[in-house]
């Protein structure tokens, strides 16, 4: 992949971007693993940074959101997704990829989540989201109002790569039918430059489940552009 971007006419070696390498956790500890992101994105906000983290299972937003909500208490978080994650349980577990966005609720709000591309999902998560976040569903036709909403408000993104259709991003581990094209993916990124980004998440790609690679091509060229448009200090 290369380092320029023809989009967005930068190279990533135009900015300064620092890869602290992969966080370990203890297996089976999810609560552990969430207070090791939160305290690695805590000394990246520290150090007035933007911290942009690359995940696999969608539950490690709970831990950057819950360092940057104490830096920023008016967050608003815009998410990008195919499920709406906002069960209250997931297998009886209240710690999971289907549940993160619940539990992201508990610490920001009504209406400071933003949800785009939900196209599956619970009955009550559905009901749910009517009363408590700003949903628009099935594709991203309506983005350019959520981001009119979102100006001169700090913003926290996570992009779950399975909004992507699965014909065009298979390697993930929910594939949903219907999902958006990476076109359309692109156009609504590149509206976030008018955006305060004070932090971000790409998740949901497990390169095993598509041996041809061309999953983590993708997920690499989307990387490039949301790193393209942090505005660093």
């Amino acid at each position: 992949i290369e380092t320029y971007s023809p989009y967005q006419d930068r190279d990533i070696t135009d900015i300064s971007v620092c890869d602290l390498g992969d966080l370990e956790f203890p297996f089976g500890n999810p609560k552990k693993a969430l207070d090791i992101i939160e305290n690695t994105v805590k000394t990246i906000l520290d150090a007035n940074k933007i911290p942009c983290m690359l995940g696999g299972e969608h539950l490690v937003t709970l831990g950057a959101v819950s360092a940057v909500v104490k830096r920023y208490p008016d967050v608003h978080i815009l998410h990008l997704d195919a499920h709406a994650d906002l069960r209250d349980t997931y297998l009886d577990e209240p710690l999971s990829h289907a549940t993160v966005m619940r539990r992201i609720w508990e610490l920001v709000g009504d209406q400071r989540i933003y949800q785009c591309g939900i196209r599956s999902g619970e009955k009550e998560e559905f009901s749910f989201a009517k009363d408590h976040t700003v949903m628009q569903k099935w594709d991203l036709k309506g983005f350019a109002d959520v981001v009119k909403s979102l100006k001169r408000k700090p913003v926290y993104v996570s992009l779950d790569l399975d909004i992507l259709d699965p014909g065009i991003f298979s390697g993930t581990g929910t594939p949903e039918a219907g999902g958006v094209s990476f076109t359309s993916l692109l156009d609504a990124l590149l509206q976030l430059h008018s955006l305060s980004m004070v932090g971000c998440d790409i998740n949901e790609l497990s390169p095993c489940l598509d041996p041809s690679g061309v999953s983590t091509a993708v997920a690499c060229k989307l990387t490039r552009e949301i790193l393209l448009m942090l505005k660093g200090e």
